[in-house]
């Protein structure tokens, strides 16, 4: 993606690394044989009693721009690696949809829930619900995309079990709060617009504005992504 061409008095500012720089460049030779200091010159120009045929700026605004400039910089630079999975040559399923998925989930239009039932370092089977758009402002994803961590329940998420030590955990997040089980299940409502997702694979439907996905995947036991539009309480 190519960069903007700053324009008019922003291209003085993209010009010159400093203000002493900018007014040297309204310096002619002719003025330093008359003035014979160079600093004397620069301030002559600042002062505005020489006409430069140029744009002059007071060191104030100069810097003003340039620390705007370099602000909207920063900012372009930091819109462009906000999607930790740009770049990446993703092949397998599971991280192809939630490469998909990141940019809405970091938006706010989108409020994802992973299940993923596997094994933990210790051979031990797990299961739980993710927040994916909690996890992405908590956690650097890259690595996850890179392959080089693998992405797992932990009990700090939604929902947790070890299927070995019977520990059973589960939270609330920005997104959701966890509703106790009852004859439809496990069920998460959305703190925005006060929807039911429903994780039940059983029911019906997962919900208003809501979508469920089963992921075929060789790297793990089973991979559902529940997506829910969200939308706020009118």
């Amino acid at each position: 993606m190519e960069e903007e061409v700053p324009s008019g008095s922003d291209n003085i500012v993209a010009e010159f690394a400093t203000y002493e720089e900018f007014l040297d460049s309204h310096i002619k030779p002719i003025d330093l044989f008359y003035l014979e200091d160079q600093e004397l010159a620069r301030q002559v120009i600042e002062l505005g009693y020489k006409g430069s045929g140029g744009e002059v700026l007071r060191r104030e605004e100069f810097e003003a721009r340039k620390q705007a400039a370099e602000a909207s910089r920063l900012s372009k630079r930091s819109q462009q690696k906000t999607l930790a999975s740009s770049g990446k040559d993703i092949k397998d399923p599971f991280l192809k949809a939630l490469a998909e998925k990141e940019e809405a989930n970091r938006s706010g239009k989108m409020t994802s829930v992973i299940f993923i039932r596997d094994f933990n370092a210790r051979g031990q089977e797990i299961s739980g619900y993710i927040d994916y758009a909690h996890r992405l402002k908590t956690e650097d994803f890259e690595p996850y995309f890179a392959e080089k961590k693998k992405l797992l329940p932990r009990p700090s998420d939604l929902s947790f079990y070890n299927w070995e030590t019977q520990t059973s955990t589960s939270n609330p997040s920005p997104n959701y709060l966890v509703m106790a089980q009852n004859a439809t299940g496990l069920i998460f409502k959305n703190k925005r617009d006060r929807k039911q997702l429903i994780v039940d694979p059983k029911a019906p439907n997962p919900g208003d504005n809501s979508y469920r996905y089963v992921i075929e995947t060789p790297k793990y036991v089973q991979v559902v992504i529940y997506d829910h539009i969200t939308r706020r309480k009118t």
